[in-house]
């Protein structure tokens, strides 16, 4: 029952002595709002109805005792927070000492002297406010460090694509290119995470970097004149020289936004890699470097079947486009040799996948050179 309102915060007193309500209540009223309660059960049913501020709670009492309802209310969500204070007429340090083990935050001995129970109502309450207000602010920050993560996200991916974007200023169609060569990427590395000899290489977040990184593969592409990048016939030996120096070229250019920040930035990392090393061969004989094995960075071991792939399958000016059987026997006859023998494998197993990315996105003619 609530006995009368004020304003200095709710308080429930918990107590199977009427006597010891009457002078609680009286003690409380003028300055909070005082509920009450005769017994345990009855003191958790108002706790989770009116949610109080603080509860004064006696020990001894029939059915449920104070240790009884504290652990209840400690259970429920709704109700553990709720700061309580120990009423008892037991006085022995061990009794003390377990009350706040069990969770009570002070413990106030019978009988019930008035001024004292006063301050310490006044006490707790002042210090539940003062834990409500550091939980909004920590809400308010963390919501706040979320909103921003989620801007810096934002941020980067446009500024990934805004790059990206630079190819297609000369060629409308690299944007189904690189928005197909994401999807693979992040078939193969998602198939790939699944095996245990991989799993410690490529988690969830490194594949979303690799995933934000993969319109970067090519970026060296805008070094490279038109007379080459988009010639619709063979290249000569001295064009396709020229042309080989576009992953490199790449490369430098992310290179040199690493170093025009005073921290590593993981996404350029990995991006770096990419557009250096997509075009080297699991046999050696790929270029800029001649490196082989795993000496290639996993992430341009994954782009450089991605990117083939979808070269195979796109219509150039210079060719017409591979149906996707074909392609995919392309990219198997080259396990081992083009390609890391693994990542084939992943590629095998999940074809499927590929093929609907590929038949989802309509392909039209374009100038780009893969090479």
């Amino acid at each position: 029952m609530k006995l009368a309102p004020a304003t200095g915060g709710s308080v429930l007193v918990v107590d199977d002595d009427a006597a010891n309500l009457f002078v609680l209540a009286h003690a409380l009223q003028r300055d909070h709002r005082v509920l009450a309660a005769k017994s345990g059960q009855a003191a958790l049913e108002i706790a989770r109805r009116q949610r109080p501020d603080l509860i004064l709670l006696d020990v001894m009492m029939p059915g449920l005792d104070g240790f009884d309802v504290l652990d209840a209310l400690r259970r429920d969500a709704a109700t553990a927070s709720i700061p309580v204070v120990f009423l008892t007429a037991v006085t022995d340090p061990e009794s003390e000492e377990l009350a706040l083990q069990r969770g009570a935050v002070d413990y106030v001995t019978k009988p019930i002297r008035p001024a004292v129970v006063q301050a310490r109502v006044q006490l707790h309450l002042l210090a539940a406010r003062a834990r409500r207000s550091l939980q909004e602010q920590n809400r308010w920050l963390e919501l706040e460090v979320a909103r921003r993560l989620e801007e810096n996200d934002v941020i980067q991916a446009v500024s990934i694509r805004a790059l990206a974007h630079l190819a297609e200023m000369r060629d409308t169609d690299t944007a189904v290119h690189v928005e197909r060569t994401q999807r693979f990427v992040e078939i193969l590395a998602t198939g790939l995470a699944a095996r245990p000899s991989h799993a410690d290489q490529l988690d969830g977040q490194t594949i979303d970097l690799l995933v934000r990184s993969a319109p970067l593969h090519d970026i060296g592409k805008v070094g490279i004149p038109d007379a080459v990048l988009l010639k619709p016939g063979g290249l000569d030996p001295e064009e396709w020289a020229v042309m080989k120096t576009h992953a490199a070229m790449g490369a430098d250019a992310i290179g040199k936004a690493e170093a025009d920040v005073e921290r590593s930035v993981a996404f350029l990392g990995l991006a770096k890699q990419i557009a250096r090393s997509h075009h080297e061969r699991w046999d050696g004989n790929g270029y800029p470097d001649g490196l082989a094995g795993e000496e290639i960075p996993l992430p341009a071991r994954l782009m450089a079947v991605a990117d083939v792939f979808d070269a195979l399958i796109s219509k150039r000016v210079y060719k017409s486009a591979m149906p996707i059987d074909e392609a995919r026997a392309v990219i198997t006859a080259d396990r081992g040799t083009h390609f890391d023998p693994v990542i084939v494998d992943v590629f095998e197993e999940r074809f499927d996948q590929f093929a609907a990315v590929a038949r989802g996105v309509t392909t039209q003619p374009r100038g780009e050179r893969t090479g």
